[in-house]
C-alpha cells in the first residue's frame, strides 16, 4: 500500500511538471519572459392607439436563412491560451472536492440549469494550479494578457472581472496620492467618484460642452484642460492625473492627443475612460484608440461592443509615467480573490476573435451607415452628429447612433415605450429627449430594418408641423452641472456625519450621498458638492419621464441624505 501512494504521489507530481513546461514552451513561443435599466409595464399591443398600424404601410422583410448577410462566422482556430486551459480541467474526470459548491454542475439549480444549460456550471472552476492566478500569472493568464496588450498595442494589459469601474478606481489609486488633484470632467462616471473616495484624491471638475436642445453633454475640449491645470499650479496644488472620458456614451471623441502633449509637457499621466471605445483599433474608419492618441492608462469595457462576458474589461498601460507593479498591487486590493474563469476565459476569448479577423467589423459599420442614411429621411427624427458641439471635437464613433425626439412631441422614455411595446426595439439608451442606438459584432440586417419601421411609425404617427410647440414646457434648457461647488472632498463627504432633509430644504445643504440616473450612470448629485435647484429638478424631471435613479437611499426621491454641518 505505501508503494502504491509513493507512486501516486510522483505520478501527480510528474503530470504536474508536464503541464509547467507545456506553458513554459507556449509562453516563450509568445516572447514572453517567465518572471437596460428602464422598467417597463407590458400592456399587450392591441390595447395601445399608437401600436395600431399607420395609414402607411411598412414592412420587415422575413429572414432569408441562406443569406450570407447573415452573422459572420468567425474562425474559432485563433489561439486562446486561458480558454484552451480551461476547456481541458473542465473535462477530466476527477473526484471533486473543491468550490464551488455546485461541483461542476452536478448539483446546480434547476432553475437556472434549465435555462441556461450545464456548460457555464461544468466551466465555472476555481483556482486551480492549471488555470493560473489571476494577481500572480506564470501559465494561461500570463500569455493571455500577454496576446491582449499586442494586439490592443499596450505595454502591460491586465484582465479585469469586476468591470470597468475597477479599472477606473485602480488607475485614480495609481497615480493619485491622498490630496492630489485629480482633473476630470463633471459628466465622468460615478466610478471615477467613488475612485476619489478610495484615495483621498481631490477633484478639479471641468464643464463639458453642453447642448440644452438634445441634452447631451459632450466631451472635455484642449482649452478647458489647460485652464485646469493652471488653476490648479496657481493654488500651489499638485495634479495627479487628468481623467478623460472619450468616447462619451453617445459616441462623442475628445481631441485626446491634443490633451496628451499639453500633460506629458509637465509629466501629469493621462488616463482614458475608454469604456465604449474597445473596438477602436478594429477599423480604419473608427476613431483613434486612446493608446494610438499617447494616453498612459486605458480602460475598456470589452463586453460593451466587442463580445465579452458582462463584467469583463479590460486595463491596458502605456508609457513610463505610471508603475505598472503599482497598478498591479491596486487591482490586487480591489478585484475578487475569487475571480470567474468564465469571465476571464470570456476576455480572452474575445481578443482571439478581433486577432483572427482585422475586417471583423465591416458588416457592422455597414449596416450603422445603412441605418444613419435611412434615418436621415424620416421627417421629424433628428441624428446626433459632431454639429452639434461645434469644433471641439474631432471625431464621433460611427456605431453609436442617437436620435432625436423632441420634434415629435415625445420625451425618449415616452419614444421607447411605444418602440419597444410595438416592435420590441430596445435601445441601448434612453434620453430625456433622446434615444441611443448601440450597434455591434451581433447587429443583423432583420434589426436595422425593424429600427427603420419602427422610427417611421413614430413620424407617421406623431411627427406635426407644429411638433416644436408641443415641446414648449419641456425643461431641456436646465444644466445640472453649470453651478456645481464642491465643498468637503468626496472622501470626507463619504465619512462625514449625515442627516436627512426633505427634498425642499435641501437646497443649498452639502450632498451626502451619490445619486444619478442609470444608465449613463453621471451622477447628478455627488457627496461634498452642494445641492442646487437646477440639479435637483433635473433629476425630478428624469424621474418623472421614466428615468432609472440610483443610489438615492429614498428612492421615492421625497428625501435626501446631506452631510451635518
Amino acid at each position: 500500500m505505501v508503494y502504491i501512494l509513493i507512486y501516486s504521489l510522483f505520478y501527480c507530481l510528474f503530470k504536474r511538471m508536464q503541464s509547467v513546461v507545456k506553458w513554459s514552451q507556449g509562453l516563450k513561443l509568445h516572447g514572453v519572459n517567465i518572471g437596460n435599466s428602464h422598467r417597463r409595464n407590458f400592456v399587450h399591443p392591441t390595447t395601445r392607439p399608437w401600436c395600431i398600424a399607420s395609414s402607411k404601410s411598412h414592412q420587415i422583410t422575413k429572414p432569408d436563412q441562406t443569406c450570407p448577410d447573415s452573422l459572420p462566422i468567425f474562425n474559432q482556430s485563433a489561439n486562446a491560451p486561458l480558454v484552451e486551459a480551461l476547456k481541458i480541467a473542465a473535462t477530466e474526470q476527477v473526484a471533486c472536492f473543491h468550490f464551488p459548491g455546485h461541483n461542476r454542475g452536478k448539483a446546480a439549480p434547476t432553475s437556472l440549469s434549465s435555462l441556461i444549460g450545464s456548460g457555464p456550471f461544468n466551466n465555472d472552476l476555481p483556482e486551480l494550479p492549471e488555470l493560473d492566478d489571476l494577481f500572480s500569472p506564470q501559465g494561461p493568464i500570463l500569455e493571455a494578457q500577454s496576446l491582449a496588450s499586442e494586439l490592443f498595442g499596450a505595454q502591460n494589459t491586465w484582465f479585469l472581472v469586476n468591470g470597468t469601474t475597477c479599472g477606473i478606481h485602480a488607475a485614480i489609486m495609481a497615480t493619485c496620492n491622498p490630496g492630489d488633484i485629480l482633473i476630470l470632467p463633471r459628466n465622468s462616471h460615478l466610478s471615477a467618484t467613488s475612485g476619489m473616495v478610495l484615495t483621498g484624491a481631490r477633484p478639479k471638475y471641468i464643464m463639458p460642452d453642453y447642448n440644452p436642445n438634445w441634452d447631451v453633454a459632450g466631451g472635455v475640449s484642449v482649452l478647458e484642460v489647460q485652464r485646469a491645470i493652471q488653476e490648479v499650479e496657481r493654488d500651489g496644488s499638485k495634479v495627479g492625473a487628468v481623467l478623460v472620458t472619450t468616447p462619451t456614451y453617445h459616441g462623442i471623441c475628445s481631441n485626446l492627443e491634443d490633451i496628451v502633449k499639453i500633460c506629458h509637457s509637465l509629466d501629469i499621466p493621462v488616463i482614458a475612460d475608454e469604456a465604449h471605445g474597445a473596438h477602436f483599433r478594429f477599423n480604419k474608419a473608427f476613431p483613434r484608440s486612446a493608446l494610438e492618441q499617447g494616453a498612459d492608462l486605458s480602460v475598456q469595457s470589452t463586453h460593451k461592443v466587442l463580445s465579452s462576458l458582462t463584467q469583463s474589461s479590460m486595463l491596458h498601460l502605456s508609457g513610463n509615467l505610471v508603475d505598472p507593479e503599482q497598478v498591479s498591487r491596486c487591482l490586487q486590493l480591489l478585484q475578487s480573490s475569487s475571480p470567474s474563469y468564465l469571465l476571464l476565459s470570456s476576455l480572452d476569448a474575445a481578443r482571439a476573435q478581433l486577432g483572427d479577423n482585422m475586417g471583423i467589423f465591416d458588416q457592422s459599420l455597414g449596416l450603422a451607415l445603412e441605418a444613419r442614411k435611412k434615418i436621415q429621411e424620416i421627417p421629424g427624427i433628428d441624428l446626433l452628429d459632431l454639429s452639434v458641439f461645434g469644433l471641439n471635437f474631432c471625431d464621433i464613433d460611427p456605431l453609436r447612433i442617437t436620435v432625436g425626439t423632441s420634434h415629435l412631441g415625445l420625451s425618449g422614455h415616452v419614444a421607447d415605450d411605444i418602440l419597444y411595446e410595438c416592435y420590441r426595439i430596445v435601445p441601448e439608451l434612453v434620453g430625456t429627449w433622446f434615444l441611443t442606438f448601440a450597434f455591434n459584432l451581433g447587429t443583423h440586417h432583420m434589426d436595422v430594418e425593424r429600427l427603420i419601421l419602427g422610427l417611421k411609425h413614430l413620424s407617421d404617427n406623431f411627427f406635426h408641423e407644429n411638433s416644436k410647440i408641443l415641446c414648449g414646457e419641456r425643461d431641456g434648457s436646465i444644466q445640472p452641472f453649470e453651478k456645481s461647488q464642491m465643498k468637503l472632498t468626496p472622501r470626507d463627504a463619504f465619512f462625514a456625519k449625515k442627516r436627512r432633509v426633505s427634498i425642499k430644504d435641501s437646497i443649498g445643504e452639502i450632498c451626502g450621498e451619490l445619486i444619478c440616473t442609470y444608465p449613463p450612470g453621471i451622477p447628478l448629485l455627488i457627496p461634498g458638492e452642494v445641492i442646487t435647484e437646477d440639479a435637483l429638478t433635473y433629476l425630478l424631471n428624469a424621474q418623472k419621464q421614466g428615468a432609472m435613479v440610483s443610489g438615492a437611499s429614498d428612492t421615492s426621491l421625497c428625501s435626501v441624505i446631506v452631510c451635518a454641518q
